[in-house]
């Protein structure tokens, strides 16, 4: 069931998390989110009552409220070690003057939770919240310490309902081997990706719920006729490299969050990627280790043996 009031007032709320920095007036909201301006004012007055937003008396602008805080506190509860990796990707960022971003999962997506190094954080096309389908090829270093049951239904997820790609297939199990083979993910820049930054970029201007899920969704879907997963990395040789992303743990065998690269201009060769994979992993560990220890779970072996 799909019910558009509750989409109307989600799009404000994503919105704003996206624009963290920024106020916005009803004339502004109604244009950008292309809702009619009784409805999206009547939206606002009762988000406000509630303290989800606050306005500010002189300008008139909205922005996020203390009920969001409240709301964000309790969901940061179920993510523990978030705690202990803003430290660890700042000084990682700071050091490898590289994005860095951390991303979690539901049923349904992957979530980008927080980013770090990103230097103008209003102008980059992947905003905070951001949503991609969890669904293959996306998430492999999830599904790659995931059970074998997982592992089958997010290959099946990849394939097209009228035909199974057998290459797709084989593809994406050698992509998973690879990564938990050596404990981190590479990915590729591809068509689809630049595709998907200039979706987002330009839903800034008419931001929809829906057109953002569309956007995704096609990226997933070109993505699966790309060469999207570096397999096979030669030390000396150059990459354009997209990701490089890492697993964090917390209170079970599979990964809680993924700590992953961004902002990557330049090609990399085959040692500086296994370099920053290297930093990442210490990072992860650094922050796993902090994380289960506070949760009382020190005496358990380590994920990353």
């Amino acid at each position: 069931m799909f019910s558009k009031p509750t989409a109307r007032a989600l799009a404000i709320l994503d919105l704003l998390m996206a624009h963290p920095q920024k106020a916005f007036g009803l004339t502004e909201l109604t244009r950008t989110l292309n809702l009619n301006k009784a409805t999206c004012h009547a939206i606002l007055s009762t988000m406000t009552t509630y303290g989800f937003l606050v306005q500010d008396e002189k300008h008139k602008q909205y922005r996020l409220g203390p009920s969001i805080v409240a709301a964000g506190n309790a969901a940061f509860a179920q993510f523990p070690v978030l705690e202990y990796a803003r430290p660890e990707l700042e000084k990682l960022t700071n050091e490898l003057n590289i994005g860095c971003a951390v991303i979690g999962r539901s049923a349904k997506h992957l979530v980008l939770l927080a980013n770090y190094g990103i230097s103008k954080p209003l102008d980059f096309p992947f905003q905070l919240g951001l949503r991609l389908p969890n669904s293959g090829p996306l998430g492999a270093t999830f599904i790659a310490w995931s059970p074998a049951k997982a592992l089958e239904t997010w290959l099946l997820s990849a394939q097209q309902p009228e035909a199974f790609d057998d290459k797709l297939d084989q593809r994406l199990r050698i992509a998973v081997i690879g990564i938990r083979a050596r404990g981190y993910e590479v990915t590729l820049k591809t068509r689809a990706e630049q595709a998907l930054e200039n979706a987002l970029s330009e839903g800034r201007q008419n931001w929809s719920l829906e057109q953002q899920a569309q956007s995704t969704q096609q990226y997933r879907e070109a993505l699966c006729s790309e060469d999207y997963h570096l397999n096979r990395i030669e030390l000396d040789r150059q990459y354009p490299v997209c990701n490089i992303a890492v697993p964090v743990f917390g209170r079970s065998s599979e990964p809680e969050l993924v700590f992953s690269t961004g902002s990557i201009e330049t090609l990399l060769s085959g040692r500086q990627i296994a370099e920053i994979a290297s930093r990442l992993q210490t990072a992860a560990r650094n922050v796993t280790l902090a994380a289960q220890t506070a949760l009382g779970l020190d005496e358990r072996p380590s994920p990353f043996q």
